[in-house]
């Protein structure tokens, strides 16, 4: 190549060519080392944000192993897939979370933790996602009442059905004052999940362990 301009272009051009090779395989090292810590990371995470609805029940293994999406349309609280995760003691099934999306709050989608335990009764309740508005309808959040933790050991006979809608509607549940769209959109949507999780019991059992 007796062309100076065309050997510095060619010289440039292998020069980047062997850094981007070299970048390449930094990131792609960088990605074999830390994906499993990312992913141990992630399982941390969610088996925190699962835990609150589980005080008290004993159980074996970890949350998330066991999980089932069902898909739309279904019965269940909105209009989304639903994550479902089946909780053991002793090879046997002892509760079902159930991640649920009302769309029915004041300000929009309320995404909600719900675990059902296998007698049908609620282990708890959590709010994992919403856009209440502050001071009147985000206090469904744990950390600023307790007004969420009020579900945990009710059912569909306790109180009965019918009664499972707020005061103002002729219910047995309190609502958060100011926010009795919130609260209404809250207490339906566990009451809607009881319902689906009592007529479907067995199927989601069955459904999950087809699915893992």
């Amino acid at each position: 190549m007796n062309n100076p301009a065309a050997q510095k272009t060619w010289t440039a051009g292998m020069i980047l060519a062997t850094l981007a090779a070299v970048c390449t395989g930094l990131v792609a090292m960088t990605h074999r080392v830390t994906a499993p810590r990312i992913a141990a990371n992630e399982q941390a995470y969610l088996e925190a944000r699962l835990k609150p609805v589980l005080e008290g029940v004993e159980y074996e293994g970890t949350l998330s192993e066991s999980t089932l999406v069902i898909a739309p349309p279904h019965a269940l609280p909105g209009d989304d897939p639903v994550s479902v995760y089946r909780v053991f003691a002793n090879a046997e099934p002892v509760a079902a979370l159930f991640v649920v999306t009302p769309r029915d709050g004041y300000s929009g989608p309320i995404s909600l933790l719900i675990g059902v335990a296998a007698d049908d009764t609620v282990t708890g309740v959590r709010v994992l996602s919403h856009r209440e508005t502050a001071g009147l309808g985000d206090q469904i959040e744990e950390t600023k009442s307790d007004w969420i933790l009020m579900f945990a050991g009710l059912s569909l006979d306790d109180p009965p059905a019918a009664a499972w809608r707020i005061r103002s509607d002729g219910g047995a549940f309190d609502q958060m004052t100011g926010a009795s769209i919130t609260s209404r959109s809250v207490v339906k949507a566990v009451k809607e999940t009881l319902v689906y999780f009592d007529e479907n019991h067995a199927d989601v059992f069955a459904r999950m362990a087809d699915n893992e």
